[in-house]
């Protein structure tokens, strides 16, 4: 399915310099996201791992007062399992699992993926996401952190103990 594969970067890269369309309309400048982390997860509406919108809801609002950052991005790259239409996937979101952290449009992670994607995932110690739910960190400035894969859930204790480490001193 997916037998094209993009090299590796040698450095890493500042993911801040990126900017995504939102789903509810406008454009988000990651760079205004500098000066905390960011977690950032491909997300589907209709997998089996979707009741993770859950977990990462309660991570943005345990950690969001302490500058942690959250980002979802819909897509439909694994077997097709996200609405087409934007209003439907943010009423989803809303109605199922109380998300109010930012969602981008519906975009392309693997198969034929958006600049932020291309850049993440080609970072040393990253990799494309294998499915829904993988989970990318990405530090105060701009540096991816950490990634976990689909099956980690958003509370796994290797999760809360990066995004605690990277968070501002308080």
């Amino acid at each position: 399915m997916y037998t094209k594969r993009t090299g590796k970067l040698k450095q890493q890269t500042d993911l801040y310099e990126h900017k995504v369309a939102l789903l509810e309309g406008g454009e988000l400048d990651l760079e205004s996201l500098r000066g905390n982390p960011t977690l950032i997860v491909n997300t589907a509406s209709k997998c089996g791992l979707t009741p993770q919108f859950e977990g990462l809801q309660k991570l943005y609002e345990t950690y969001s007062d302490r500058g942690l950052q959250l980002l979802g991005t819909p897509s439909a790259d694994f077997a097709e399992q996200e609405y087409d239409d934007a209003s439907e996937i943010g009423a989803f979101c809303q109605r199922n699992y109380g998300v109010t952290f930012p969602l981008t449009e519906k975009m392309s992670v693997r198969a034929h993926p958006s600049p932020l994607w291309s850049d993440l995932t080609r970072q040393p110690n990253s990799g494309p996401p294998v499915w829904n739910f993988g989970k990318y960190l990405v530090g105060a400035d701009g540096r991816l952190l950490a990634y976990w894969k689909s099956q980690v859930k958003p509370e796994d204790p290797k999760i809360t103990a990066a995004i605690e480490g990277a968070l501002p001193g308080e």
